[in-house]
């Protein structure tokens, strides 16, 4: 009887936790105006870049300062040296060199190309949504197609949000 009474009891207090979880809200992504589409396997990025700006779901630029937001295929070490690259502080140069002066090796961690879609906030470097869309080929067709469905279902998550 004990044991039954210690089963319902975490039964319920799983069913509460996972109930809990589904109440919490996704990043709120109108405030996302302007995007910038890192590269992207396969060319991706490039038909993302014409479907969102041709579906008027969100700006595409081509500055990456001026963007709100990053498209990308993958996340980890090499994605944070990428925005390092990009929005981080510009040293002042004293005229000598030092080991922070020379490229580093990074590595992708092998998640290039695997499906896997990320808006990531530029400031925050939060993940404000994602998606896994995989290719089926890497015909230019597929991947327009492909570029479709991604732009439809971030729309579909944008105006919901609002």
């Amino acid at each position: 009887m004990r044991l039954l009474t210690v089963f319902l009891a975490a039964g319920m207090s799983l069913t509460c936790l996972s109930l809990a979880s589904l109440s919490v809200e996704a990043a709120d992504l109108s405030g996302v105006k302007a995007v910038y589409l890192m590269p992207m396997s396969g060319g991706l990025d490039q038909y993302l870049a014409i479907r969102l700006s041709s579906g008027g779901v969100i700006q595409v630029v081509t500055d990456p300062q001026k963007a709100d937001a990053i498209f990308t295929d993958r996340i980890g070490a090499g994605f944070e040296q990428s925005l390092q690259d990009m929005y981080g502080e510009k040293k002042k140069s004293d005229g000598k060199l030092s080991a922070d002066d020379f490229a580093k090796p990074v590595s992708a961690g092998g998640s290039r190309g695997k499906g896997s879609l990320f808006l990531v906030d530029r400031q925050s470097r939060v993940v404000l949504w994602s998606m896994y869309a995989k290719p089926k080929t890497s015909s230019a067709d597929e991947l327009n197609n492909l570029a479709m469905k991604i732009v439809d279902q971030l729309g579909k998550d944008r105006a919901g949000k609002k």
